[in-house]
C-alpha cells in the first residue's frame, strides 16, 4: 500500500510513498499529513473469523491487509510487546457497565494510557527501520499528558534514536509529569514549556516543517521524525482496537454478527476518532462515532455547525487535561478523505491565516453522516465518576465525559462501546474530589492513597514508585528557546 498527502504534492516530495517512508518522514507537502491511498476492506467473514482469534492475531491480520512494507517477523516482534500488558490474552478488556454500554479499557499498558496501544509496536518498528538504514533519528513529541510518557517508554535506550518531548508546564497531572521528568535513559530529553498543549504542538509542527532546523540536524547526520498522531504509524494501530471491541462483543454474545453499534470517544487531537472512522470505512458496522469533549468544545462546534473558529478563543484548563486542545490535527485526515486535497489545503490555510474555516452545508452533512458530538463541563464528569464508583466501576475524568454522549446522542437502541483512554491513577486528585464531593487540592500521592482506600482498588507499582524517583529533567523554557535546548541536548549526547 502507498501513502499520499492531504494537501496535495509540492513537486519536491514523492507523489506516493510506502509506509516506512511515511512514518520516518511524517511531514508531507505544504505542512500536510500522509494518508493511505486506499483502505483495505473487512467483512462479516473477517469478523466471524476474528472472533476465534487473539488480539495479537487480529492485529497481524489487519497489518497484512494494509500490505505495509515491514517484514512479517518485525511486525510479530512489535505486536508481541502486548504480552507485557496486564493480561497478554486481553490487552484491551471490555467491561460492561450498563445493559447496552461497554467500556473498551485501553490503558492496561506500561504507562497506563491508551497511547501505549499504538506507541509500543510503533516504537519498535521505527527503531528497527532506523537501525536497518543505519541512520540516526531525532523523534519529536508534544504531549498533553499521555503521549509523552508512552513515547519515552517505547523509545528508552533504543539504538539510533533520540527523543525530545515537549509538555506544557502545569498542564499535566503530577503523575504524568513524573512519568516524563524522572526518565533516566540518556537518549531522552524532556522540556517543559511556558504555554499550553497547542503551543507545544505548534512548536513541534513548526520544527518538522523547518528547512533550517532539518539542515542543522543534517549537518549532524541526524534525520527528523515525530511520535504524535500526525504520524500514521500511530493511527494504523489505533484502528485495530476499535475492530477488536466489536470482536469482543461477538465473543461475549453481546451483539449479533453484522449488527451495528455506537462507539463513543473522548477526543482532543482526534487520532482515536480517526481510527474509528477508518475502521468504519473498512467495513466495521459502526452506526455513528459519538465525540465527547470538555468545555474546550472546538470539535462539538465543528461537527454541529461546520465552523472551526479559533478567533477570540483561549484554551481552558479542565479536569480532563488530555482534551484541553483547540487545534485537532487529525481532523485534517477526515477532511481529506471526504473533500480531497485541494479543499483540505484551502481549509487548513484559512485556519492558519484567518483562524477560522467554514464547511458548506453539503460538507457538514457529509461529516455528520459519520460523527455526532457533544460536550460537558467538569461538574458533569465528576458526577459520573462518583455515580459509577458507587456502582463498583472506576473511570477517569476523560472517560466520564463520554457519558454525556451516551445519555444525549444515542438515537437507536444499539450497544455502545465507550473508549476509556486512561487509568484513574493518572488523575487521582480529580477522582478524590469527585468521590468526596469537595474541592480540596490534594497532591497526587495523597489522592492515590485516598482513592485506593475508599474504593478498594490497587495502585500499580509503576505509578506508586514514581514518587520515590529523582526528577532529572527540570528545565522549563519559553517557546522561542526550544530549538536551542534541543541542540544543547544533541551536542551533549554527541560528546
Amino acid at each position: 500500500m502507498m501513502f499520499i498527502e492531504t494537501r496535495g504534492n509540492d513537486g519536491v516530495k514523492p507523489n506516493k510513498v510506502p509506509f516506512s517512508f511515511a512514518i520516518l518522514n511524517p511531514s508531507a507537502s505544504f505542512g500536510g499529513l500522509y494518508v493511505p491511498e486506499n483502505l483495505p476492506k473487512i467483512d462479516t467473514a473477517f469478523l466471524e473469523s476474528a472472533s476465534k482469534k487473539s488480539y495479537k492475531e487480529i492485529t497481524l491480520d489487519i497489518l497484512k491487509l494494509f500490505n505495509i512494507d515491514i517484514e512479517e517477523e518485525v511486525m510479530k516482534k512489535a505486536v508481541a510487546l502486548y504480552d507485557a500488558f496486564d493480561d497478554a490474552k486481553e490487552p484491551t478488556p471490555l467491561s460492561q457497565i450498563e445493559d447496552d454500554l461497554f467500556v473498551n479499557e485501553l490503558y492496561h499498558g506500561p504507562t497506563r494510557a491508551f497511547k501505549d496501544m499504538a506507541l509500543q509496536p510503533f516504537g519498535y518498528i521505527l527503531s528497527h527501520l532506523a537501525q536497518k538504514l543505519d541512520e540516526q533519528y531525532l523523534i519529536l513529541a508534544a504531549t498533553s499528558g499521555d503521549t509523552g510518557p508512552a513515547t519515552l517508554d517505547t523509545f528508552a535506550n533504543k539504538p539510533n534514536i533520540k527523543v525530545v518531548c515537549l509538555y506544557p508546564d502545569g498542564g499535566t497531572s503530577d503523575v504524568q509529569r513524573l512519568q516524563m521528568t524522572t526518565q533516566k535513559s540518556p537518549n531522552l530529553k524532556i522540556i517543559g514549556i511556558h504555554g499550553n498543549f497547542d503551543d507545544a504542538q505548534n512548536a513541534l509542527k513548526t520544527l518538522l516543517a523547518s528547512p533550517s532546523f532539518k539542515e542543522a540536524l543534517s549537518n549532524k547526520h541526524i534525520k527528523l521524525s515525530a511520535a504524535n498522531s500526525v504520524n500514521f504509524g500511530r493511527i494504523i494501530f489505533q484502528i485495530i482496537y476499535h475492530i477488536y471491541a466489536y470482536v469482543a462483543m461477538l465473543k461475549q454474545g453481546k451483539v449479533e454478527l453484522g449488527k451495528p453499534f455506537y462507539t463513543i470517544i473522548p477526543s482532543g487531537n482526534f487520532g482515536n476518532a480517526l481510527g474509528a472512522y477508518y475502521a468504519k470505512k473498512m467495513g466495521l458496522p459502526i452506526e455513528k462515532i459519538l465525540i465527547a469533549s470538555n468545555i474546550n468544545n472546538i470539535l462539538t462546534d465543528l461537527i454541529t455547525t461546520g465552523v472551526y473558529d479559533l478567533r477570540n478563543r483561549s484554551l481552558l484548563q479542565t479536569t480532563s487535561p488530555a482534551m484541553d486542545i483547540l487545534i485537532s490535527s487529525n481532523v485534517e485526515r477526515v477532511l481529506f478523505d471526504k473533500f480531497g486535497s485541494t479543499r483540505t489545503k484551502e481549509l487548513m490555510e484559512a485556519l492558519k491565516e484567518q483562524k477560522i474555516y467554514t464547511l458548506t452545508s453539503s460538507e457538514l452533512a457529509s461529516l455528520q453522516e459519520d460523527f455526532e458530538a457533544v460536550y460537558c463541563d467538569d461538574a458533569f464528569g465528576k458526577e459520573q465518576i462518583r455515580h459509577y464508583a458507587q456502582k463498583g466501576y472506576v473511570m477517569d475524568p476523560h472517560t466520564a465525559t463520554c457519558l454525556k454522549a451516551y445519555q444525549t446522542l444515542k438515537a437507536k437502541p444499539l450497544p455502545c462501546v465507550l473508549c476509556s483512554t486512561a487509568e484513574w491513577t493518572k488523575f487521582a486528585p480529580t477522582m478524590l474530589n469527585a468521590i468526596k464531593q469537595d474541592s480540596i487540592k490534594y497532591s497526587d500521592k495523597e489522592a492515590l492513597e485516598g482513592i485506593s482506600k475508599a474504593l478498594h482498588v490497587s495502585i500499580p507499582t509503576c505509578i506508586s514508585d514514581l514518587f520515590n524517583e529523582t526528577v532529572i529533567h527540570d528545565k522549563v523554557v519559553d517557546k522561542d528557546k526550544i530549538e536551542a535546548e534541543i541542540f544543547d541536548f544533541l551536542n551533549k549526547a554527541a560528546q
